[in-house]
């Protein structure tokens, strides 16, 4: 991850340096790169938070996943973007390879959080009947929290 935001970050300044140029004979799809980037950035700020900013913190798949599914929307806008105005808006070549690593990068990541969130779920299903038919770890109702002791001699 701190892979990804290396990445982005250098592809922000890069971007920072070709949305600053005049637009002379540019078209304004030019500037429709800064929508993009913005949404890009404010994505990975908050996959940034889900891992705590450099704690080692549990990571819910299923935000993951959702943050994720909308940075890999974004990419896909982003590089379709780029693969029509690269030579039109002077986006330089190594911005544009980082980019498409980048969102290489994070549809994996898409998929490993969106299998994981799956998991996560499948499990909760399980656990969720178990408890509605009364098995629980022990084959009886489960752990409920009281223990009737037994009456009589032992």
């Amino acid at each position: 991850m701190t892979h990804l935001r290396s990445h982005l970050t250098a592809a922000f300044a890069l971007a920072g340096i070709f949305m600053a140029a005049p637009a002379v004979a540019q078209s304004s799809s030019c500037q429709d790169a800064q929508k993009f980037l913005t949404e890009r950035q404010s994505l990975i700020q908050q996959i940034n938070k889900l891992g705590g900013e450099g704690k080692k913190k549990q990571i819910d798949p299923r935000a993951a996943c959702g943050i994720f599914t909308k940075l890999v929307s974004n990419g896909d806008k982003g590089v379709k973007w780029i693969t029509a105005n690269k030579d039109w808006c002077q986006v330089p070549d190594q911005f544009a390879q980082s980019f498409t690593e980048d969102h290489k990068r994070a549809q994996n990541m898409k998929t490993q959080a969106c299998q994981a969130a799956a998991k996560v779920a499948e499990m909760e299903k399980r656990a969720k009947q178990a408890q509605q038919q009364g098995n629980g770890l022990l084959g009886g109702g489960g752990l409920t929290g009281s223990y009737s002791i037994p009456k009589g001699a032992l």
